[in-house]
């Protein structure tokens, strides 16, 4: 059985209470996925203290891409804007940008899809 979420959260004027989901889609070349695991396991982690932050997650392909997906979850999609305005966004990602001659990029293309919650389930909690 799934259950409707009900975090107390006051209303947002423009998404009604519920997350904004921005997925950070990553071309990844083959062999790369270790690579960008391995980068992504040594990231400073200052996201996780952003104002609004909800949630991280790095999806790995099973079959059928070479895209990684990088999942955020935000309060609001001013709180992620914000993120993307700070100074812990842009420091983290030139170093991932910055890479010494002749070492490997993890990824070779990025695009961000952007997403408002309109609806979210939790499975419930278990004895």
């Amino acid at each position: 059985m799934w259950l409707a979420r009900s975090d107390g959260r006051g209303p947002d004027a423009e998404n009604g209470g519920m997350s904004f989901v921005a997925i950070n889609v990553l071309t990844v070349p083959d062999a790369g996925g270790p690579l960008l695991e391995q980068r992504f396991a040594g990231r400073a982690g200052a996201v996780e203290k952003a104002p609004g932050f909800e949630q991280f997650e790095l999806l790995r392909p099973l079959e059928g891409t070479d895209s990684y997906l990088v999942y955020t979850r935000w309060r609001s999609r001013e709180d992620f804007e914000a993120w993307t305005s700070s100074q812990s966004f842009a420091g983290g990602h030139a170093q991932a940008s910055s890479r010494p001659e002749g070492e490997t990029r993890a990824a070779t293309a990025s695009t961000i899809w952007a997403f408002d919650v309109v609806q979210s389930a939790v499975a419930p909690e278990h004895p």
